[in-house]
């Protein structure tokens, strides 16, 4: 949690609303001096993660000669800057202007000095303010409290102990905080304070902003790696007659104009491949997509999905692709302002998550559903009634259900979790997957991947179902144990029409933006890569 606070919790112990007058008092003081609490335009501001990446741009001038700095990255701990500048003679710091905003972090000192750090989306700066250098400013300054939001003119350069600072010659008052700043030793421990106020997260837990700066460098990497291909990206409905294109429980509404019940989609599938036969031969879909379902570590009832179609390919294109975007995301999280930079070692795809390293170069791992259930469940794959017999050892309901079924239910209990990765699972029963083409040379093996990291379910990708006429009979066959109303065997009549008008082969590829955020960011709950997860309303 963040340290940065210096005044005491808005709280029933310190009177919050003694601590909110005297805010407002300051104010009140503002307005009396002809300035706006609300602050006006401030244009030509450069970002503060720009502007300490222009540090060795400072100079020591002595006798109109430029003299570098030391590298401060790199002193030794008892380095003393103020002896430094002493042995080089006397002289001045030299630094470019800058016009600097943010939001007042940290405050201190006294008299007619004051330091204070501001803060942006990119990073932290200390302002150094003299009385002297800025004037009738001072006035404002008298009136800031932690958490405004100020404007800043100023050279940049260090101070005695070699703190990068913006020296500051003009204060401009953007925005005044009337409500106090979370107390610096508590902070803001409540994990459900901080995604209700998430606002307050991301000003004052470390790590918080960045990550969903990461998130957004993700998204964005994502959205390039598929456009440089050409693939066409479209805006599906969300509000479907029929919940079709996954195995989920779908929320439910009434349309009161039409008069007909609709639900919130579970999956974009469907309407994607649609635009197939109509002749988006590559198109791609980043949407919201909601399932009423449970609520845990990886799981949140909406979620951002990646869906991918390519004509003429398979589910091997998609290997590649899936290949692609995440690498090409992870490079992108260390570009620009706040990104997080060359890994060490010069391996750029390795990223630490739980306390554990994940190594992305690819090409990553291959191995066949069968090779690793043998592996991992240590039962043949084809023994049905070995496979029966373990389930119920793992307390598996198997009466009248699949014997695929039985087998997959097995397979997330005893291999899924023991998948390190990244590791493209290939080659599913065909029966647990009728919307996948089956292999031509074993009906029985749909040609299908799922890519797992430490576990977890990341990517999942067919070679895609075109025959109209399986397709229906696929729709119509009710597989035995699938609850109906999570069924994704549900006639969709218009999607069949479709296909009867001719769909090209293709890969599809379906990726959670969440998890993959998840993993890429060294996060453990999908809620805290959400910025507004779904929580019960407060109570009044």
């Amino acid at each position: 949690m963040t340290t940065l606070m210096t005044e005491p919790s808005s709280n029933q112990d310190h009177e919050p609303s003694a601590l909110e007058a005297a805010r407002r008092e300051k104010m009140k003081r503002l307005v009396d001096l002809g300035i706006d609490p609300w602050g006006q335009r401030f244009d030509d501001r450069t970002l503060i993660g720009d502007i300490r990446a222009r540090a060795g741009e400072v100079v020591y001038q002595v006798d109109g000669k430029d003299i570098p700095l030391p590298d401060f990255d790199n002193a030794p701990e008892d380095f003393n800057f103020r002896q430094w500048k002493a042995d080089q003679g006397e002289g001045e710091m030299i630094g470019p202007k800058f016009r600097a905003a943010g939001r007042i972090m940290l405050q201190r000192g006294q008299g007619k000095m004051k330091f204070i750090n501001i803060r942006d989306l990119t990073g932290d700066i200390q302002l150094m303010i003299g009385k002297k250098q800025v004037g009738d400013d001072w006035a404002v300054v008298e009136q800031l409290d932690l958490g405004d939001i100020i404007g800043v003119e100023g050279d940049l350069g260090r101070t005695n102990t070699g703190e990068l600072s913006i020296f500051a010659e003009r204060i401009y008052f953007l925005t005044k905080s009337i409500e106090t700043p979370p107390d610096k030793h508590s902070g803001l421990q409540d994990a459900e304070l901080r995604q209700r106020q998430r606002y307050l997260d991301l000003i004052h837990t470390d790590g918080m902003l960045p990550r969903f700066l990461d998130r957004t460098k993700i998204v964005r990497s994502i959205r390039e790696t598929l456009n440089a291909q050409q693939f066409v990206e479209v805006e599906g409905p969300t509000l479907h007659s029929i919940a079709g294109g996954a195995a989920a429980r779908p929320f439910q509404t009434h349309h009161n104009a039409l008069d007909i019940e609709l639900t919130l989609r579970i999956a974009l599938e469907l309407h994607l491949k649609r635009l197939m036969v109509g002749g988006i031969e590559r198109v791609y879909e980043l949407g919201r997509v909601y399932r009423n379902e449970g609520i845990d570590q990886t799981h949140n009832p909406e979620f951002t999905m990646l869906e991918v179609y390519q004509a003429y390919g398979d589910y091997r294109s998609m290997m590649d692709l899936t290949e692609a975007c995440i690498c090409n995301a992870i490079l992108a999280m260390r570009e620009g302002p706040g990104g997080r930079g060359q890994a060490a070692g010069n391996e750029p795809y390795l990223l630490d998550w739980a306390g554990k390293q994940i190594d992305f170069t690819p090409p990553f791992q291959r191995a066949t559903y069968d090779e690793l259930f043998r592996e991992h469940a240590g039962v043949d794959p084809s023994d049905e009634a070995a496979i029966s017999e373990l389930a119920k050892s793992l307390h598996i309901d198997t009466a009248g259900r699949h014997p695929d079924v039985i087998k997959n239910d097995v397979f997330e209990e005893k291999v899924e979790d023991a998948l390190i990765g990244p590791i493209f699972v290939m080659d599913y029963p065909s029966s647990i997957c009728p919307l996948t083409k089956r292999k031509r040379d074993n009906p029985a093996i749909a040609e299908r991947f799922e890519l797992f990291v430490h576990g977890m379910e990341l990517a999942n990708a067919y070679t895609e179902l075109n025959d109209p006429d399986l397709q229906e009979e696929l729709f119509k066959t009710q597989l035995a144990g699938l609850d109906e109303e999570e069924s994704m065997a549900k006639m969709d009549h218009d999607f069949i029409r479709a296909l009867r008008y001719g769909m090209p082969p293709a890969g599809g590829l379906g990726i959670g933006i969440d998890r993959l955020v998840m993993l890429l960011t060294d996060t453990q709950s999908i809620r805290d890569v959400i910025l507004f997860p779904l929580l019960r309303p407060e109570k009044s």
